[in-house]
C-alpha cells in the first residue's frame, strides 16, 4: 500500500528574469525544508524547465507557459491536518519575512494520488520511484471535458501506462488527479488530472520518445492538455541556467 495519498503541486514563474538564483537559494535552502519535518510530509522535490526544457514543450496552455520550476511535495496521512499546518507554516513564514517575493504560481493545489507504476528495469516498486535518483521528469497536465470517462481511465492503466514504462529511460510514472474533498479556497488547482513521468536518462533524450505516446492521450478530445514537457532535477548551488 502507498503511504502517500496527496501530492501537492506548484508551477511557478519567477517574475524577475535576475532573480532565479536568488529564488533557488531560498526554495533549496529555506522554504522547502521547512516544510519537510510536518508529520505528513513525506518528501518534496523540485525540477527546473531549463530553456532547452521550454523549447521541448509538446504543450502549454495560458499561464503555464511562463512555468520555471515545478515543485511536487509528497503528503500522507493525517491529510486534513497536513494542509491545515501546510498553509499555516506558510503564512508563518511569510510573515517572518522569509518568503520569495519575485514568483508567481500558475497552478497551485493538492490532488489526490491515483496510480503508483514502476518501470520493469527500475526493479523496485511503484511507491519507491519519486525517491530513486533521478535525472529529471516529463509532466502533463490536463483539463478533462466534463465528467470523467471510465473507457479512457480503462485505457491509461491498461496500455498507455504500461507503454510508457517500456520507453528506455523511463523509471515510473506517478498519476493525479484533483478531487473535491482536498479543495481549500486559498488553493484552485480547479478540475485537472497531472502525471509525472520520472526519468533516469537525460530527459532531452527520452522526450522524443515519449511524444508519440503522450500525443495519444489528447486524440479522443475528452481532455485539454495545459502543460507537457521535461524538467531537469536541480543540482544545489548549481543554479545557472537562466544567466
Amino acid at each position: 500500500m502507498n503511504k502517500v495519498e496527496v501530492g501537492f503541486f506548484s508551477f511557478t514563474e519567477i517574475t524577475d528574469p535576475h532573480e532565479h538564483r536568488a529564488y533557488n537559494e531560498w526554495h533549496q535552502l529555506d522554504h522547502m525544508p521547512e516544510q519537510l519535518p510536518l508529520r505528513g510530509v513525506a518528501f518534496g522535490q523540485r525540477w527546473v524547465a531549463t530553456p532547452a526544457c521550454t523549447r521541448a514543450r509538446l504543450a502549454a496552455d495560458g499561464g503555464l507557459s511562463t512555468t520555471h520550476y515545478v515543485t511536487l511535495y509528497l503528503m500522507t496521512q493525517p491529510v486534513e491536518e497536513t494542509l491545515d499546518e501546510f498553509l499555516a507554516l506558510g503564512q508563518r513564514l511569510r510573515s517572518l519575512g522569509r518568503f520569495h517575493e519575485h514568483r508567481r504560481s500558475h497552478l497551485s493545489g493538492p490532488l489526490q494520488v491515483l496510480e503508483a507504476n514502476a518501470a520493469p528495469s527500475a526493479l523496485i516498486s511503484g511507491e519507491a520511484v519519486p525517491y530513486r535518483p533521478h535525472r529529471g521528469v516529463f509532466v502533463i497536465v490536463e483539463a478533462p471535458d466534463g465528467a470523467g470517462d471510465d473507457a479512457r481511465e480503462r485505457w491509461l492503466h491498461r496500455e498507455w501506462t504500461p507503454s510508457v514504462l517500456d520507453v528506455e529511460g523511463v523509471a515510473g510514472v506517478w498519476s493525479f488527479a484533483t478531487s473535491p474533498r482536498l479543495n481549500r479556497l486559498v488553493w484552485e488547482p480547479g478540475n485537472r488530472r497531472i502525471a509525472v513521468v520520472y526519468l533516469e536518462d537525460d530527459p532531452m533524450s527520452v522526450t522524443g520518445a515519449l511524444a508519440p505516446l503522450v500525443e495519444a492521450r489528447w486524440r479522443d478530445g475528452t481532455v485539454q492538455p495545459q502543460y507537457a514537457g521535461p524538467l531537469e532535477t536541480i543540482t544545489p548551488w548549481q543554479w545557472d541556467w537562466f544567466d
